[in-house]
Order: C-alpha cells, then sequence, then structure tokens
C-alpha cells in the first residue's frame, strides 16, 4: 500500500492482479485498485475529477481524464472516508499509475489538486 497527504486530504492505495485477458488475440494484463480517500482537513470538501497517467513496462503511456470518480463526484467531510475500486488493462506484466484529483473546499471555495502516490502494478507469477 502506498499513501501520501496533500493539503489534508490523505489517499491511500492498495494494488491486486486481477487476471489475464484476451482481446482480440493479444495477452491483456488486468490489475484493479482500492484508492481510500480520508479527509483529515477541517474543511468539507468535493472530488469533481481525476487524471491518469498509466504506464506499462515498454513505457507506452495512456492518460485518462474525466469527472468524479466511477460516476460520482463525493463530498467527504472533515474526519470521513469515501474509497472506491477501479482497475486498468496493461499490455506488459508491469507498470504503474500516477495522477492527481482535483477537488473544491467548501469553506473557501478555492480549487485545489491532491495527488495520488504513484504506484506499480506487477503481476505475481512475473517477480522473481
Amino acid at each position: 500500500m502506498v499513501q501520501q497527504i496533500t493539503k489534508g486530504i490523505k489517499i491511500s492505495v492498495h494494488t491486486f492482479f486481477d487476471g489475464i485477458i484476451y482481446d482480440r488475440y493479444q495477452v491483456k494484463y488486468a490489475f484493479g485498485y482500492r484508492i481510500t480517500i480520508e479527509n483529515q482537513s477541517n474543511d468539507s470538501v468535493q472530488l469533481k475529477s481525476r487524471f491518469w497517467k498509466i504506464k506499462d513496462a515498454l513505457n507506452n503511456t495512456e492518460t485518462v481524464e474525466g469527472e468524479g470518480v466511477i460516476g460520482k463526484k463525493p463530498v467527504i467531510k472533515p474526519g470521513e472516508t469515501h474509497s472506491y475500486q477501479s482497475g486498468c488493462l496493461l499490455n506488459t506484466p508491469f507498470g504503474a499509475m500516477s495522477g492527481h484529483y482535483n477537488m473544491v473546499n467548501f469553506t473557501s471555495t478555492r480549487k485545489f489538486r491532491v495527488q495520488i502516490p504513484s504506484f506499480k502494478l506487477s503481476a505475481p507469477f512475473a517477480l522473481n
């Protein structure tokens, strides 16, 4: 698990290998991740959008941007958490992801960015 705190918002990431998928006669490696967003600040915040950079072992990079997470724009009050699970497909059994959330502080109405710590994706059978 990796964790990082930005402006009182703690991001924790747990990853797992989800199996091999055959897509158009190509092997794809499926990975999942569970993210917990904990509001350690004194203000309510809302997650408005996300940005991901996904790299495989061949340095192929895909970027993903969009509103909210899994169709939601959660409001997280002080001391509360929001967790969700998602995933990605890679062409290799190793890779990494990093990114950020764009959020708004309800007290100050200021927008701010919360870093998602870089995390590795690796199929257990490919580890030494």
